[in-house]
């Protein structure tokens, strides 16, 4: 079969899941089909569905936007890092900076100076004098724009008119889109650039039979650019990465067969394909991806909270760096206080010790107890010794420099840091960490008292500074680093941190820094400050630092949240998240899908699979169930659709991060379009190709065609209007209506909790808990 294009003409059995010829191919089949032009002139009532829609789309986007005047769930953390942007104030955040830079737009667009950080869910707008209206109306232009854009995929698919509506209709009408896109979050920024992006590319896949022509570059350009908007908003946007690019290794894959219908391509007409799709989908993307980590860091040139996530070395880009500014060198002797870059615990000592043995039975040293304690106290102080003793009357002005072997004495016990081969109470496999006396620190445990500073970054010989110098101390017998956790130890150690030697060196939670020198004095020539120049860093070397951060943060998001959900949960809205609650009028923002919507498309992607399985099965018996049109426009295009879905859903199963419903929009929007597609499907509304060959004053353009590395087209697909001839389409169009109806009356049932207002009874609320919604005021 082959495939339909809105308005148009047709071609080969297509290779990749999409549409059908490009223009150029329509233009030159019209004189011969002026039946095909009249139906161009006809789709008057595609576009006036078109304009109703994207009318709605913005009703119900903008309708009381302006309500609740107070920070709503996660506008706490993006609306603060718009504030950030808008102050010039260095930020860390596990997304990519397009979206955020989009709301520090808004924001600069109506004069806002960054004043408030958005701290907690419920503070007041109004009062702190806060443009929240324009900062909400960014996604929500956006958020209504997606839905013409879903209207206008499956239009440029070919799909009949009701099969357009549905689709379209299905995310116009969602309550979960509507209330992520009317907030200030991320959400709307990513859906609308993938649905971009599916749209740019059917419309490329529809020029192949003009390869190279100026349409042809603009669609694969605008793909390439609207792929780089998805993954600049979220990393989650590789998943329409592979998408596309799963559709178009088919397409190379169809232009490679020497026995394809349009003609063999020679291996140079092949690259030249390979090599355009190359560039218009990777290395134009990857462009403006970097490009917008460039903004990122112009514009975040000042100190501020992100810094305690980058190197020291990123922190003297940074002006106003307190770090850099108060940065110390140490010398032997001076006595110090070390702290945990992540968990900022003070290494610790006190005189208790270990019990003999913990409650899994295993035996400790009994030896005295180092620990992790949250504040400042004279038993975090250590005074840092070389490990061969300096000559008495040459002890003083010793600089500590990074890869020196030293030795750690705490201060209020006289006694010696030391790890050994005896495992600590939490992890059997790391070490414990203990302290020793002098008398064995210089004699028998003497080696075991040895430790390497390991500085990160340091060139060569590097000076030791407070602040500055982030390092890792690592045993020098065993080569374990010193290592701390979150998890408290038993009562015995007072409910302090656990110190342990780590056997994975490379791990970045190992780092420490030098807080404080509680030895040196305020007048001492080392205490005077001194103007520092901001340094300079290579972009590439600033942006690989930012993306290990990211990566590293973002897997570490582990712990339980109250909403939280599983995506097994997602397309049956099991499962919502309670965004904001007012007590005193009983509203509440309850983020929730359209149930009857998502329950219909969840039905619609299991009825897909199972005809898939189906006809598979038929095929292996000889029985051949769809005819090859059928089967081609069935695979080819729902399939593409149904790949999206998969694509944008099945990863977060193996994702052991936190997770949320929000999570499933991308993979939602493509389950609408499945949906659209498939319900025109099950009414058999087939393309019935009109095979004619082409004119011979025809073949002079096909022969160009060709050339450039297309193929001549010599089948046409008749839009939907022409497809369906003298047939009736009253039960598409009633099963379409049916399909809405249900749809528009979920949608409208649970209007209050998207939109906040107005609020409801305890008897309106307990309506609404379908499947043991956790609503509030449900009493």
């Amino acid at each position: 079969m082959s495939t339909r294009q809105k308005g148009g003409q047709s071609t080969k059995k297509a290779t990749t899941p999409s549409p059908t010829s490009g223009d150029a191919v329509k233009d030159d089949f019209q004189p011969l089909q002026p039946s095909a032009k009249s139906a161009v002139s006809s789709e008057w009532d595609y576009k006036l569905a078109l304009f109703i829609i994207t009318a709605i789309a913005f009703v119900t986007r903008f309708w009381g936007i302006n309500h609740p005047n107070e920070v709503v769930f996660d506008e706490v953390h993006f609306g603060k890092f718009a504030s950030y942007y808008l102050q010039r104030t260095y930020f860390f955040d596990v997304h990519p900076p397009f979206g955020k830079l989009l709301f520090a737009l808004m924001g600069w667009f109506v004069g806002y100076d960054g004043h408030f950080h958005f701290d907690n869910i419920g503070d007041s707008y109004i009062k702190n004098n806060v443009p929240y209206v324009a900062f909400r109306a960014m996604p929500a232009l956006l958020g209504a724009l997606t839905v013409p854009t879903v209207f206008l995929i499956m239009w440029e698919s070919g799909y009949t008119l009701p099969a357009a509506i549905v689709a379209s209709g299905l995310v116009l009408f969602d309550n979960a889109h509507i209330g992520q896109t009317r907030l200030i979050l991320l959400d709307a920024t990513l859906v609308f650039a993938m649905s971009v992006s599916v749209l740019s590319y059917v419309r490329f896949y529809k020029m192949r039979h003009d390869p190279f022509g100026r349409k042809w570059w603009k669609w694969l350009l605008l793909t390439g650019v609207a792929l780089s908007c998805v993954i600049s908003t979220k990393y989650v946007g590789v998943f329409t990465f592979f998408t596309i690019g799963s559709a178009v290794a088919l397409d190379l894959w169809g232009l490679l067969d020497i026995n394809r219908k349009g003609g063999a391509l020679t291996l140079r007409q092949f690259g030249k394909h390979f090599a355009a799709r190359v560039t218009g989908l990777i290395v134009v993307p990857f462009i403006f991806y970097l490009f917008w980590f460039q903004v990122h860091f112009a514009i975040l040139n000042r100190s501020g909270p992100g810094n305690d996530f980058m190197s020291p070395e990123f922190q003297e880009t940074l002006s106003d760096n307190i770090m850099t500014a108060n940065s110390i060198g140490i010398d032997y002797f001076d006595s110090i206080t070390l702290r945990h870059k992540e968990t900022k615990t003070y290494l610790h000592s006190h005189p208790d010790k270990y019990p003999l043995r913990y409650e899994d039975g295993r035996v400790s040293s009994q030896g005295q107890q180092v620990t992790g304690y949250p504040f400042n106290d004279t038993n975090n102080h250590w005074q840092v010794l070389p490990a061969t003793p300096f000559p008495e009357d040459k002890l003083s002005g010793h600089r500590v420099k990074s890869g020196d072997l030293i030795k750690l004495r705490h201060l209020v016990t006289d006694s010696y840091l030391l790890s050994h081969d005896v495992a600590s109470p939490y992890y059997p496999t790391n070490q414990e960490f203990t302290t020793v006396s002098l008398e064995l620190a210089e004699g028998d445990r003497y080696n075991d008292t040895l430790f390497e500073l390991r500085i990160e970054g340091a060139k060569g010989k590097s000076d030791f500074k407070s602040l500055s110098s982030h390092f890792k101390l690592i045993h020098n017998p065993t080569k374990v680093a010193m290592w701390t956790h979150t998890k408290p130890l038993p009562e015995w150690a007072f409910k302090q941190a656990e110190i342990n030697g780590n056997k994975n060196v490379q791990q970045t939670s190992n780092i420490w820094y030098v807080d404080e020198i509680p030895s040196l004095s305020a007048d001492s020539e080392r205490s005077k400050k001194e103007p520092r120049k901001i340094k300079h860093v290579p972009f590439f070397k600033k942006y690989f630092e930012l993306q290990r951060a990211i990566f590293h943060h973002n897997n570490a998001l582990t712990s339980s949240h109250p909403y939280s959900s599983q995506p097994i949960q997602w397309p049956f809205v099991l499962r919502g998240i309670s965004f904001w609650t007012q007590n005193d009028t009983r509203q509440q923002i309850y983020f929730l899908g359209n149930p009857v919507g998502w329950w219909i498309a969840s039905s619609v992607l299991a009825v897909f699979a199972g005809i898939v399985g189906a006809d598979q099965l038929s095929q292996r018996r000889g029985v051949d169930s769809l005819d090859e049109r059928t089967r081609s426009r069935f695979y080819n295009s729902t399939g593409f659709f149904f790949l999206a879905w998969a694509a944008h859903y099945l990863p977060f199963y193996l994702m052991g991060r936190q997770l949320f419903l929000h999570h499933y929009l991308p993979a939602h929007l493509a389950s609408a379009l499945v949906t659209g597609a498939l319900l025109e499907f099950i009414f058999n509304l087939d393309p019935v190709a009109l095979e004619e060959n082409v004119d011979a004053k025809m073949a002079g353009k096909v022969a160009s065609s060709t050339k450039k590395g297309g193929g001549p087209g010599t089948k046409r697909v008749v839009p939907a209007r022409e497809r369906m001839g003298g047939n009736s389409m009253l039960a598409l169009w009633g099963a379409a209506g049916v399909v809405m109806t249900l749809v528009v009356g979920g949608w409208y049932f649970f209007l209050p909790l998207t939109y906040g207002k107005p609020g409801l009874s305890a008897a309106e609320v307990v309506r609404r808990k379908w499947l043991g919604y956790d609503l509030h005021f449900a009493k």
